[in-house]
């Protein structure tokens, strides 16, 4: 695996697996503007769809995707060099009080259009600030536990912090380390 640095200035890393073209980000990116894959995700997780967000229209879902990753992009692509990733970035765990090494973190829109976005975008902290992107998806359920696509996420996100410790990174600094000695 490699790290594309996003806002080429060390503060938002993407992953970028083995033997795939894009980093995590931009393919979440595609994958989430793509009305084909949406149409297929929400038919097939139609029933979460209608018990946790009250939503039967499959149209009606990929029209609030859109909405949402539109602001979701330039959010994140447009972040201004004082901007406070922190601010963007949560605890994975709501009932997380402190930091930890590597502690893994979410992103996501506050209520828009008076409803809750289902966009995550899933990142491990390496410090105050900083960041790099697992992955993301679409979370209809309470818990990613519940299913296949989220747990997946989980996953990644537990893949990738293992490796970082297995590399000895748990800061920036060890990070940009390991950066410079790969490139």
């Amino acid at each position: 695996m490699t790290f594309d640095d996003i806002t080429e200035d060390g503060r938002l890393w993407a992953v970028r697996y083995d033997g795939e073209d894009e980093n995590a980000l931009f393919r979440l990116f595609d994958q989430w503007n793509d009305v084909r894959w949406l149409r297929t995700f929400f038919k097939a997780n139609l029933n979460d769809l209608s018990s946790y967000f009250k939503i039967t229209d499959v149209n009606q879902a990929i029209y609030d995707t859109i909405e949402d990753i539109e602001i979701l992009q330039c959010l994140i692509m447009d972040i201004a060099p004082d901007a406070d990733l922190d601010m963007i970035f949560r605890p994975l765990e709501n009932n997380r009080t402190r930091d930890m090494i590597l502690g893994k973190e979410k992103a996501r829109l506050k209520d828009t259009a008076g409803r809750p976005s289902w966009l995550r975008i899933y990142a491990l902290k390496l410090t105050t600030g900083i960041y790099i992107i697992t992955g993301g998806a679409i979370k209809l359920t309470a818990t990613m536990q519940e299913r296949e696509h989220t747990l997946l996420e989980l996953q990644k996100m537990e893949k990738v912090r293992r490796f970082l410790l297995y590399e000895g990174i748990i800061d920036d600094d060890s990070f940009i380390d390991y950066i410079s000695e790969t490139q």
